[in-house]
């Protein structure tokens, strides 16, 4: 039998056909779809100029921010402010690229990956840091890491999963949560959340170079020169501290290069400033994360109810 041309003759072949050649005419009608889907998106390249994605400005603006971010990451262990300008520049153009994608109308799902992407990667990088800087508080930095990265790819992973691929992960109904419904929808409550939340990092790392404290077991015999010179806060550089540590980019090593080396005033009013944004932002990450949950195992039980799941106990 031959396959239907149009789609108006595969669904009249399909009406009238048997149930022996019902599955043929069906096979023909997907075929007449593919091949009408196929014309379309010719005739939309004629249409329409072609247009290269990973050019897009907001784009191109997000490789500026990754390449910023890991000159903040090369500068990190030794260099505070160098850091901690190239860190908040990379954290402030991802104010801009949304600006430029909503002006420029070069709104891309890769471009909001993205940016999603590099967020969560330079977030993680600084609080690696954090654990390593202040040991004392590892666990509460990991935790920060895990949650961070745990209620992001849920809300995005139920996002896709249940809102379909064209939804938005910042569309949330107010039904279902009017925190994070707020948080996504307001630019002003998202921006200072997200700003204020990496400032509060950024003021515990300037602090780590103001700690003068050490673990004693951890020095070697030195010279006094060099003992003193960094007591004082001076510029510290490897050599000298191969002279007191067996290595000297251990972490006791680098613990004294980083001690006295900035006054520790305007990091705390700065953490003190921000650190009440910081807890929100958290307190969302940990409803995020929840919301997200709960979405997914709303579309598990609808969809085990589909397959007749869960079957009665038959005695």
């Amino acid at each position: 039998m031959a396959a239907p041309r149009t789609r108006r003759q595969a669904q009249a072949a399909l009406a009238t056909a048997s149930p022996k050649t019902s599955e043929v005419v069906q096979n023909g009608a997907t075929i007449v779809a593919q091949n009408a889907e196929l014309e379309e998106e010719e005739e939309d390249e004629g249409k329409y100029p072609k247009e290269n994605i990973f050019a897009f400005v907001p784009n191109q603006i997000g490789y500026v921010r990754i390449v910023l971010a890991i000159l903040s990451l090369y500068y990190m262990p030794l260099h505070p402010r160098s850091c901690s300008t190239l860190y908040s520049v990379s954290c402030l153009l991802d104010a801009l690229d949304g600006y430029a994608a909503r002006y420029l109308e070069q709104s891309s799902r890769f471009g909001a990956v993205l940016d999603m992407v590099t967020d969560r990667c330079t977030t993680a990088s600084l609080l690696v840091f954090l654990a390593s800087a202040f040991p004392r508080y590892a666990l509460v930095f990991q935790i920060l890491i895990s949650l961070d990265m745990a209620s992001h790819y849920m809300h995005m992973y139920a996002t896709l999963t249940m809102g379909g691929t064209n939804q938005s992960h910042k569309s949330v109904d107010k039904s279902r949560s009017w925190i994070l419904n707020k948080y996504y929808t307001s630019k002003t409550v998202l921006f200072l959340c997200c700003a204020l939340n990496e400032l509060a990092f950024i003021s515990l790392y300037l602090l780590s170079f103001s700690s003068p404290i050490l673990s004693p077991g951890l020095l070697q015999q030195a010279p006094k020169s060099a003992a003193d010179a960094i007591i004082k806060g001076a510029e510290v550089h490897p050599s000298t501290l191969s002279q007191i540590f067996a290595n000297p980019y251990s972490a006791g090593a680098l613990e004294m290069a980083r001690a006295n080396k900035m006054d520790s005033t305007v990091p705390w009013i700065i953490f003190a400033i921000s650190a009440p944004v910081m807890l929100l932002k958290q307190f969302i990450n940990v409803v995020q994360l929840v919301k997200a949950s709960r979405w997914l195992a709303e579309g598990d039980v609808k969809e085990r109810r589909k397959q007749g799941l869960p079957r009665k106990k038959t005695v």
